[in-house]
């Protein structure tokens, strides 16, 4: 059985580097790669008790579709260059939003939501799909989480590859 040892008077960067490193021990090759992304997010989840946490993966280069996610209920479809998600697929680069009612266009899946980090991940140019990770907060993201959700998202790329399959077939 996986135990975390993340604390909460562990800062932020204590925090990811826990995660990181525990990501290792909890990534399970003798299971289906859905379960290790879903175990996945929600390790992330209970490390950091944001708002919504979740990926999007583009469906047959036409939308974002909702994948695995832990939070309350969510778009389920976004379009490119639409809301935060959309924008960093269609840029193909990372967000951080302080403020999302400041965002023009921003997609409000929750009233909650006060700021948003979406971080598109693929391989060699092509992005599969984004992160997405709101917060009940303002301005709760910057360059720290950029960078080391770029790490946890390297580290689960062959699951999300295999998850990602199954919306092109859609």
């Amino acid at each position: 059985m996986f135990r975390s040892s993340i604390d909460v008077s562990h800062d932020k960067q204590q925090k990811y580097s826990i995660l990181i490193e525990e990501l290792e021990r909890l990534l399970d090759p003798e299971v289906p790669p859905l379960s290790n992304v879903c175990n996945a997010l929600g390790h992330l989840w209970s490390a950091f008790r944001w708002h919504w946490v979740g990926f999007y993966f583009v469906e047959n280069d036409r939308t974002l579709a909702l994948g695995p996610f832990v939070g309350p209920v969510a778009c389920t479809r976004i379009e490119r260059g639409k809301g935060v998600c959309g924008k960093a697929w269609q840029r193909g680069a990372i967000i951080i939003v302080d403020d999302v009612h400041a965002f023009e266009g921003h997609i409000a899946c929750s009233p909650m939501s006060k700021s948003e980090i979406v971080l598109p991940f693929g391989d060699a140019g092509e992005v599969w799909g984004v992160l997405d990770i709101d917060s009940d907060r303002y301005n709760a993201f910057n360059q720290i989480d950029a960078d080391y959700l770029s790490l946890w998202l390297d580290q689960l790329r062959p699951h999300l590859f295999a998850v990602m399959q199954c919306y092109k077939r859609v």
